[in-house]
């Protein structure tokens, strides 16, 4: 569709994930770049009312602004394809596939990307005493990471050093999820590439001042994490990690934006996983990368826009 025929966008954010502030901040920062491109901007809470609420003759495209469960796992994106109204970002099964670090990382290993091993962990199945074989048989050794399997922004997850550490973690995380994740845990350079309507279009380099890249690091002023961009990287890994962000979307069938997350270890990359709904926030990095190369956010977020469609 032409910009035309996108005058009235409904920006749908906060929802009820642990990400829903992150959400608001995104939505906020989106908005008022949609203002200033002069579009008519409404806003919808899914936390407040039914995705069923949704005036279609009032809205000519939705910008998607969720983060985290149901909002980029494919919950959000079926009512906007039941509704046939276009939206940015993913569409249904590409959004599901990449919010869940299982299916995604078969994907990965599929397609000759590389990511850390794993297993993963069903709370019904699951006895504390089989875990260390299970780590033993993948050749997995500490430090590991457990995760929920289907989080963002690094909620839910812990660095564990030591047997001790994991069960603590592994009891700690199936108080709330029903499948969680164990990877080894991969050293180096934090690198995330963004990719906007398939080009990948930089690579950035994160420092934490924490252990590493958490929720706090990522959304708190205070334990601000240093950006260096472009990554220290030679211009012939430069080149290949954009290549592999680049695949990664393509894989999971992305479309819109995408930010994918790396570590850049002994040479190789490893991928941890693809972000079909980056934040867009002050902090956010998209945004940055974007910035680099000559693209100010309400261009970014227009970029997004135009790029909305349906999967039908």
């Amino acid at each position: 569709m032409s910009k035309k025929k996108f005058k009235k966008v409904l920006v749908v954010l906060g929802g009820t994930s642990g990400e829903r502030a992150v959400s608001l901040d995104s939505g906020k920062a989106c908005i008022k770049a949609l203002k200033k491109k002069g579009y008519i901007v409404s806003t919808f809470d899914p936390k407040t009312k039914n995705f069923n609420l949704i005036n279609k003759k009032k809205v000519d495209v939705i910008f998607n602004a969720l983060h985290g469960r149901d909002g980029e796992d494919g919950v959000a994106q079926s009512y906007f394809e039941y509704l046939k109204i276009p939206y940015t970002h993913s569409g249904v099964i590409s959004s599901f596939n990449s919010m869940n670090k299982i299916y995604s990382k078969e994907l990965f290993i599929k397609n000759n990307i590389k990511t850390p091993k794993y297993v993963s962990l069903k709370k019904v199945h699951f006895k504390i005493k089989s875990i260390l074989k299970i780590l033993m048989k993948k050749k997995i050794k500490f430090p590991v990471v457990s995760k929920p399997i289907n989080e963002g922004s690094s909620l839910g997850v812990n660095i564990c050093k030591n047997k001790d550490k994991l069960f603590r973690s592994i009891n700690s995380l199936f108080k709330k999820y029903d499948e969680i994740i164990i990877e080894e845990y991969k050293g180096g350079q934090e690198i995330q590439v963004a990719v906007i309507n398939g080009k990948p279009i930089g690579a950035i380099e994160l420092i934490p001042k924490r252990f590493f890249y958490d929720y706090k690091a990522k959304y708190t002023k205070k334990a601000k994490t240093k950006h260096v961009m472009p990554a220290r990287l030679s211009k012939k890994k430069y080149k290949e990690v954009l290549n592999i962000a680049k695949k990664t979307h393509q894989v999971l069938g992305c479309r819109g934006v995408t930010r994918s997350d790396f570590k850049f270890h002994k040479n190789n990359f490893y991928l941890l996983e693809i972000n079909t709904q980056p934040g867009m926030t002050s902090l956010s990095l998209v945004p940055e990368i974007a910035s680099y190369t000559g693209l100010n956010f309400e261009n970014l977020v227009e970029k997004i826009l135009l790029d909305a469609s349906t999967d039908r």
